[in-house]
Formats: C-alpha cells, sequence, structure tokens
C-alpha cells in the first residue's frame, strides 16, 4: 500500500468535485461517451427492484429521520449538505447532484434499534382504604420490544445531461418506527369493558419510502448549482393492542388492529450548493412537507381522521479543506415535527369527556385536534471528517446530536415511539477498486438515552421512561461511468 507521500492527491489540490466524481470521468469540454454494459444494467435494475418490494425502511435516529442517505455521509455523521459524494446526496441536496459525475450507488443496511422499549414504575394512584388503583396504569416494569434487525436498501443513478446539467434518480426509506412488544399487553389496565380489553402483541410499524427525480443545473462559471427534485412518497402503518383507545375515539373501529394500510403522496425539494474557493463550499437546502393521502383504516387514532403528512425539512453545510487530503464538514439540520399534528398535538388533556357518547370533544383520538405524541421540531448538528489516505483508501468519521423530541411529560404514551436518541458516533471507509468502482462501509453507534416522565391524563401520578440504543451497518457499491 503507496504510503501518504507516494499518493498524487496528497501532492497537490483536487476540485471539490473530485471528491465524489472519478479521475478518469472526463473533464467538461471533453469528448465524452456514457456506454452501460448489460452486466451493470441487470445489477441496476435487480437493486431497484429490491428497493421496491424491501419489507423493512425503519429509521428512528433524529425522532423518526435517518442520521443520513448515502454511505460516505453516514460515516461522516450526515454531512451532505455542502459536501456532495454520491448519488444519495440529493435526499440532502439536490444541488450536489452536479458535481458527482454520472455514476450508479447501491447499497444496503443492516439497522438494529435495540435494545428499545419502557419502563413503569409502581407509583400510580392507589385507594388507600382498599390499596386498588384509582385509573388506569401501565404494569409496573421494564419491558423490550422485538424485532432487532431491519434490511433497509437504497439505490440511486445520475447522468450528466451536458456540461451545465444533470438528471438522477434515487429511492431510499426515509424514515420509520417500529415497536412490538410481546411479554404483555401495555394497555392491560385501561379497558372499560371486556370487549376493549387489550391484546398482545402491543405496537405501531410506521414505514416511508422516496422516489426522487433531482434535476440539478450550474452556473457561476461552473462552481454553483442549483437543484429541484419532485418527490414521490409511499408510507405504510400498522397499530396493534390498542383496543381500550377505541373509547376515546370519534371512529372506534378505525383505531387498531386494522392490518397495514397504505397511503402516498407528493413534495418538492429544492438546494443550492456553491464552492466559495478552493477550500471552502456551503450548501442549502429545503424540503416541503410531504402531503399524504389519509390513513383511513386508522382515521380513529390520528388527528384530522387519519392525517399523517411527512414533515419539512431545512439543511444548511458547510465543507472545508483542511489540507489537499483532509476535509471537515458540518450540517445544520431542522424537522419540522411540530407541523404535523397527529406527531405534536399533546396528549396531556382531560380524556374524561372523550368517555361520553357523542358529539365527542375535538381533542378526542381522530378529531381535528386529536391527541398525538407531544413531539416537538427537533434541531441536529452534524460533524464529519475524510482523510484521503491515499488515491485507493479513504477514511471516514463522524458525530451527530440532536434536541429532545418530546417533553418529559408526556414520556408514557411515547412507548409505542421511543425515538430517545440524541448522540451518534460513526466511522468508516471507501475502497477505489478501480477507476469505476468503488466500495464504501459505515458503522453508526447510537448509545442508550433514556427519557423520564409521565402521562397525567392517561396515568395520572405515574411515572416512566423510554428508552432506545442502536446499531448500523451500512455497505455499498459505486460505479462510474
Amino acid at each position: 500500500m503507496p504510503t501518504r507521500s507516494d499518493a498524487p492527491l496528497c501532492n497537490k489540490a483536487r476540485r471539490w468535485e473530485d471528491i465524489g466524481r472519478s479521475r478518469a470521468t472526463p473533464r467538461f469540454g471533453e469528448d465524452k461517451k456514457i456506454v452501460m454494459n448489460q452486466s451493470v444494467l441487470r445489477s441496476a435494475t435487480a437493486a431497484f427492484a429490491v428497493c421496491l418490494i424491501a419489507p423493512d425502511t425503519l429509521y428512528a435516529t433524529n425522532g423518526y429521520a435517518p442520521l443520513g442517505w448515502g454511505t460516505q455521509s453516514k460515516a461522516m455523521g450526515g454531512v451532505a449538505t455542502a459536501l456532495p459524494q454520491d448519488t444519495l446526496v440529493t435526499a440532502t441536496n439536490p444541488a450536489g447532484m452536479a458535481f458527482i459525475g454520472t455514476r450508479l450507488d447501491v447499497g444496503v443496511s443492516f439497522f438494529s434499534p435495540s435494545d428499545r422499549g419502557y419502563e413503569a414504575n409502581a407509583d400510580y394512584s392507589v385507594d388507600p382504604e382498599t390499596g386498588n388503583a384509582t385509573g388506569p396504569f401501565v404494569t409496573p416494569g421494564r419491558y423490550e420490544s422485538d424485532r432487532d434487525w431491519f434490511l433497509i436498501p437504497s439505490f440511486g443513478y445520475n447522468r450528466e445531461l451536458d456540461e451545465r446539467s444533470s438528471i438522477g434518480f434515487a429511492v431510499y426509506g426515509n424514515g420509520g418506527m417500529n415497536t412490538t412488544y410481546r411479554d404483555r399487553a401495555v394497555w392491560e389496565n385501561f379497558a372499560v369493558s371486556d370487549s376493549l380489553s387489550a391484546t398482545t402483541p402491543t405496537g405501531i410499524n410506521l414505514e416511508q419510502l422516496f422516489f426522487e427525480l433531482p434535476y440539478s443545473y450550474k452556473f457561476g462559471n461552473g462552481r454553483q448549482a442549483v437543484g429541484i427534485a419532485p418527490i414521490f412518497a409511499l408510507q405504510s402503518f400498522e397499530a396493534k393492542g390498542l383496543e381500550p383507545f377505541k373509547a376515546t375515539s370519534l371512529y372506534p373501529d378505525k383505531v387498531t388492529n386494522n392490518g397495514e394500510e397504505w397511503s402516498y403522496g407528493f413534495g418538492l425539494h429544492l438546494g443550492w450548493y456553491g464552492e466559495i474557493n478552493e477550500k471552502l463550499a456551503l450548501g442549502l437546502s429545503y424540503r416541503s412537507k410531504t402531503w399524504m393521502t389519509d390513513l383511513d383504516d386508522y382515521k380513529g387514532l390520528f388527528a384530522n381522521g387519519g392525517e399523517f403528512d411527512i414533515p419539512a425539512t431545512l439543511n444548511f453545510g458547510v465543507a472545508y479543506k483542511v489540507r489537499p487530503d483532509v476535509t471537515l464538514a458540518f450540517d445544520y439540520q431542522h424537522i419540522f415535527y411540530d407541523e404535523i399534528d397527529a406527531i405534536a398535538n399533546s396528549n396531556d388533556k382531560d380524556l374524561t369527556p372523550c368517555f361520553t357518547e357523542s358529539p365527542k370533544p375535538s381533542y378526542c383520538l381522530g378529531g381535528e385536534d386529536g391527541l398525538g405524541f407531544g413531539w416537538d421540531s427537533m434541531d441536529i448538528f452534524k460533524l464529519g471528517v475524510r482523510y484521503d489516505y491515499n488515491e485507493k483508501l479513504s477514511f471516514m468519521g463522524g458525530v451527530s446530536y440532536n434536541t429532545e423530541f418530546s417533553e418529559g411529560r408526556q414520556a408514557l404514551f411515547n412507548v409505542l415511539a421511543p425515538a430517545t436518541i440524541r448522540w451518534h458516533f460513526t466511522l468508516g471507509a471507501t475502497y477505489n477498486h478501480s477507476s469505476t468502482d468503488a466500495f464504501n462501509i459505515a458503522l453508526a453507534y447510537m448509545p442508550t438515552e433514556e427519557l423520564d416522565g409521565t402521562s397525567p391524563s392517561i396515568t395520572q401520578t405515574q411515572t416512566g421512561s423510554i428508552f432506545m440504543e442502536q446499531q448500523e451497518i451500512e455497505v455499498s457499491w459505486s460505479h462510474r461511468f
């Protein structure tokens, strides 16, 4: 293996776009011919098919959104807004596609949100004379969710149309959440009648898949670009074991155990990327809210009769070449969870009127102001470093931190979605097998984070906590044309 002093890239600075594209890719103004042989075409087709049929697209790192997209980005703590490295950059900033050349990326992630679960304390309210509970409570104990590993594929392709513009296509998991409690029914002490007794397993399964079609255009002597990407989204949801909550819903038969329900929707992604000088690059992007069709089979669970849109996201990024072979990058991301009623609406309300006959208040389940999970908007800070050891091998590392997603006062209701992760630590590497093919790996560890609190309107004085720990391994293959 060559030493650092032997590596040509250590002896002269490369343009920013060279990080994401092969040295063999022709420069602008040169004749170039794009040839996709049959084996590559078959590989691309197979990868795309896997993305479409994959049953698991679960993330729960930043709320229910992923750490980042693209193996090299994940290896650097999720930074990508000002550092385009592969075709999955479009998921963060579609303008970055203008600087990666014509290429194909196929990846698969092995994701484990384990351990995850909740702990309920034995401090619920009791009658001093009888010793019986005075209201509903969660059976004390520490419980963990099943299903420890999930397979998450990704696919991206970009083609240069001319020396200024490119068009691409990407398929990736945008987010998700899964909990499956089998040991006992979480809400077993909440039933108001035998017909509303909670069953096992208890939990939810949310999956979101995005199809993005980015177009990018260079300007400013080829050192800046804008990008626009229409988004088509598929979303599935299923809830089990929530029978006692039927009594508080405007649509009792549309709360739980109705199987998997699908919805679809559209959004728009805009981005800008600019190389300020040979060392400094900036990026900015905004992804609109993705307007989804209602989850009709669960309109009695979510606010506004099953409305469950996907929140907007804002990204700002900076990348700086400390040396020709060392790049530092920082991203700030804001996720507007607080604009999605089904997620953001408080569950800290008196539910007594919801048990009465109709008409029920609008804050009952399924109503215009129906109970949610009490999530706030989220700020995420990402820092990554890339070291190009030589022309064959690069090493990456990163760290990411996000603000708390929910107040502790609403913690116990979030046993269904214990998205408590705050810190992310990542490592990775890229091996350039040839001038056209590279292999990438990213490792991520998210240490256990616990949120203590209550849900007074549901469990009165009882306290408890939710917790989660995560690990992820992603590998990918990149092919440049």
